[in-house]
């Protein structure tokens, strides 16, 4: 049993599709919800950071960073989820998303 999904969105104005397991869709549009934003303006914004990274990868990567920096109560807060994400934001959690090398978590 196939446990990835192909789904199409559009990235930075081109349609693409992106193939990623059920829970990574789930936990991609559970983001945007908390973030007030669309799946494609969240897409767009991970493309335009992906470095030479396949947008399939720095997505996934996004989605753990993301979760891992609201695993304790004090990264909870000091991510600011729930606030519209942006490049401010990806900087202050320390995502990069051009395949280098992740800041340690703190």
């Amino acid at each position: 049993m196939n446990t990835l999904s192909n789904r199409n969105v559009t990235v930075n104005g081109r349609r693409t599709s992106m193939r990623l397991e059920r829970e990574m869709w789930e936990a991609l549009r559970e983001i945007c919800r908390r973030e007030d934003m669309t799946v494609h303006e969240l897409c767009s914004l991970i493309d335009d950071r992906r470095g030479l990274s396949s947008l399939t990868a720095a997505t996934r990567v996004f989605i753990l960073m993301y979760y891992r920096a609201a695993a304790t109560d004090e990264g909870h807060l000091t991510a600011g989820h729930g606030q519209r994400v942006n490049l401010h934001l990806l900087d202050r959690l320390g995502i990069d998303l051009s395949g280098r090398e992740f800041p340690s978590a703190q």
